[in-house]
Formats: structure tokens, C-alpha cells, sequence
């Protein structure tokens, strides 16, 4: 059994270590940007990328930066009120070729905003009218098919939440700008003690 999961591991680290470094410290730079100047940062996603957006929207809000997920099908149904001038939109999908993803990308282009993609492919429908692109290669799911999104959904759960530690790095957050968040719960608790573990 535990073959499995190094071999997953595996998969994983070859995901991770193909991402285009230059590409990424500019995303969170312009991350940290839109930021600071007043704007926010949203992610939007289909299926099991849902509660990956939830995810990094969550440790967003945490860490006190302002982040929301637009569902790619609600969007059309008068959630893309939510996105206004300024905004970072991220939008998560593997192949590039989702027709919902597509059909949001080019409402989003009819607006000021700054828009990223996550996907594994670099050939797409939506790297080519996306030119902000994060591409991860990706060898297997992980599942008995190479189908199911299992491997690819867990690399953008690591990817969002980098993206996250390093914007809250670059704004220079500190841990009692944290601390004002959590005065509840076991992190509360440890953060009165003066604790940080």
C-alpha cells in the first residue's frame, strides 16, 4: 500500500518542479499588487476543483487578503457581479478546453481584469487566449484509469496555497496581523500563549 502513495509522491514532485519559476514569482507579484491597491483576487473552478478554490480562498481570508471563488456555471447567472475593475481572476482547468471555463474567459476579457489560468496543458483553447498561464505537466491521475481528477486537483490545492503563503509574504503580514483573525479555537488558544506552532 505504501507503494502507492510513493509513487503518487512521485508524480506530484514531477508536477511541482515543472513550473515555470520566472512565471510564478510574477504571479504572486502582481497578486501582491492588485492587493494593495485595493482589489481582490478570485478564483473560479468546476467539480472537484471547487473545494480547492474554497480552499485557498479560506486561507486567504485567514491571513486577512481579500479573496472569493466565483463558480464557473453561477458566473453567467449574475454571479460575475462579484468581479469588478482591478481584479485578479484565476481560473482552474486541466485540460483548457472546458467549454464553461471558455465561455467565462471571454465574457472576463469584455472587463478590466487581470486574468490567470492553472491548467496542465500547454496546448489549449484557453493558453492561447490566456497569455498569463501557470501549465503543470502531469503524468498520471493516480486512479486505475488516468481519468479521474485525483493527482491534478491535490497539485492545485499546492499550488493555490503557495500562491497564498508567498503573497502574504511579499505584503509583509505579521503574526499579530494573523493573530486579529484567530482568536478562537486551538490556533487561538496557542496564539495567547504567545505560541506560533
Amino acid at each position: 500500500m505504501i507503494n502507492y502513495f510513493e509513487k503518487q509522491l512521485e508524480e506530484i514532485d514531477h508536477s511541482i518542479h515543472s513550473i515555470d519559476e520566472a512565471q510564478f514569482r510574477e504571479w504572486v507579484r502582481q497578486g501582491t499588487e492588485t492587493l494593495k491597491k485595493g482589489h481582490k483576487i478570485i478564483v473560479s473552478g468546476l467539480g472537484k476543483n471547487v473545494p480547492i478554490c474554497d480552499k485557498f480562498v479560506g486561507s486567504m481570508i485567514s491571513l486577512g487578503l481579500e479573496a472569493y471563488f466565483l463558480h464557473t456555471n453561477s458566473a453567467v447567472h449574475g454571479d460575475m457581479g462579484i468581479v469588478k475593475d482591478g481584479d485578479m481572476v484565476i481560473i482552474l482547468t486541466k485540460s483548457g478546453e472546458t467549454a464553461e471555463s471558455i465561455y467565462l474567459a471571454r465574457l472576463l476579457k469584455e472587463r478590466n481584469v487581470n486574468m490567470w489560468l492553472l491548467t496542465f496543458r500547454k496546448e489549449s483553447t484557453l493558453t492561447k487566449e490566456i497569455p498569463n498561464s501557470i501549465v503543470l505537466d502531469l503524468t498520471h491521475e493516480g486512479d486505475l484509469w488516468n481519468i479521474m481528477p485525483n493527482n491534478s486537483t491535490t497539485i492545485n490545492l499546492i499550488v493555490l496555497q503557495g500562491l497564498a503563503m508567498q503573497i502574504a509574504k511579499e505584503s509583509g503580514l505579521t503574526l499579530p496581523d494573523f493573530k486579529r483573525n484567530h482568536p478562537g479555537g486551538f490556533i487561538g488558544e496557542q496564539l495567547k500563549k504567545g505560541g506560533n506552532s
